[in-house]
């Protein structure tokens, strides 16, 4: 293990291995989220099961006068959001001027091509997570499955983690200003259940496994959609030669990532760290250097001791 790590950027770039190189040994294989958002129903009820479980506080039921949506985004009371997100476009070939089942060709603007796209987001548990590695207690650690979970009573409210997050998934709560995300259910991991969110799920829109098996799931459900005529669809956070290695937790999307609120192409904050370290130490270098020359050029000042 320690001959394969020399030479390696541990910060950015493909990493086969995260729970291996976190320390672990004979660990299970890698285990994620596969979100498809082309049969989520909105139901909201990863939302419920997840407060439920994990014991997080009711933050707010109002709507926002934007939405039917009422818990807005995620944070750190709460760690599921489902997202609403209402389009004048129709769905894959269900085009407007196309004949439907009552025999009627409607036109466009008709109301016919108006769809809703729904989207269950979750922390992403990256293969390089940037929040773990600017927490200086420890509080945030990879776990034996490759998740990334907070120790919320090592936490010490300092706040690193929430701009490392290039997501900006992790929260702070107000009242103490500890930090909070989802933990894929690690206790439940612990015991060989599947996470709440997943569990509940009526159309399993999210999907729980081993990350290789969710990714060749995934690949095969792109395909099928794109023969279907929804060539929209494709994956986000599915591909570890990405800016943050790929992402425990990967969603297949109808639209551009903005449309759902997320960057469309995001890179661990972390990872130009070794290289700024080393342009600084070269600075410093040179100018300890000219200093040095000054002083031999000029040598001391007469009357200095």
């Amino acid at each position: 293990m320690t001959e394969s790590l020399i030479g390696r950027n541990l910060l950015a770039g493909n990493e086969p291995d995260p729970a291996g190189d976190a320390g672990h040994r004979d660990h299970p294989p890698r285990v994620g989220f596969f979100t498809d958002t082309s049969v989520c129903i909105g139901c909201k009820a990863c939302e419920v099961a997840c407060k439920e479980w994990n014991a997080i506080p009711e933050d707010g039921l109002e709507l926002t006068g934007m939405s039917y949506d009422n818990t807005q985004g995620l944070g750190a009371s709460t760690w599921r959001h489902v997202a609403f997100i209402e389009q004048r476009k129709p769905l894959g070939n269900a085009e407007a001027g196309v004949a439907r089942e009552d025999g009627v060709a409607h036109e466009e603007g008709d109301g016919t091509d108006l769809r809703w796209l729904m989207a269950s987001d979750v922390c992403k548990h990256c293969t390089h997570a940037a929040c773990l590695d600017v927490c200086p207690t420890g509080a945030l650690f990879r776990t034996e499955f490759g998740t990334v979970v907070v120790q919320e009573d090592v936490c010490n409210g300092c706040g690193y983690c929430v701009p490392a997050c290039p997501y900006g998934v992790i929260d702070q709560r107000k009242e103490d200003g500890r930090v909070w995300k989802c933990t894929m259910c690690y206790d439940r991991l612990g015991a060989g259940q599947e996470p709440a969110c997943a569990k509940a799920c009526p159309t399993q829109s999210i999907q729980f496994g081993p990350l290789d098996e969710l990714r060749a799931r995934a690949d095969e459900r792109v395909a099928q959609l794109h023969e279907t005529g929804v060539t929209d669809a494709r994956l986000y956070g599915r591909d570890p030669e990405d800016g943050v290695g790929g992402d425990g937790a990967f969603f297949l999307l109808l639209d551009e990532p903005e449309v759902y609120g997320l960057p469309p192409d995001p890179v661990v904050t972390t990872r130009d760290l070794p290289s700024m370290w080393r342009h600084a130490g070269v600075a410093a270098l040179t100018l300890l250097g000219g200093l040095a020359a000054v002083f031999a050029a000029h040598g001391r000042p007469e009357g200095k001791r």
